[in-house]
């Protein structure tokens, strides 16, 4: 089923959980995996490479993929919150 972003979504935050010996993906955050797969549509890259923004096709909100807890292996759970067309600009020069 293809995941989608309600209106009154703002932010997920996703998290690692602990499962024996295993760190692994709440549902939270695979949410944010199939959203960026199904959903959103890349528009750009941090300099950096850590920050991504993306915007939902259905509504033109822009949604920016960061990771909190970057000390974390891997970078840490990831984190989608909406951006500003401001923001965008300013940060993304788009």
């Amino acid at each position: 089923m293809k995941q989608t972003l309600s209106h009154n979504e703002t932010e997920l935050l996703g998290n690692w959980v602990v499962h024996g010996n295993s760190v692994i993906a709440d549902d939270v955050s695979k949410r944010i995996e199939a959203l960026i797969k199904d959903s959103l549509k890349k528009v750009a890259v941090s300099d950096d490479g850590w920050e991504i923004l993306y915007i939902d096709q259905n509504d033109g909100r822009y949604w920016e993929l960061t990771y909190p807890s970057s000390n974390s292996h891997g970078g840490g759970a990831p984190k989608l919150s909406v951006i500003s067309p401001g923001q965008v600009k300013v940060k993304y020069n788009t």
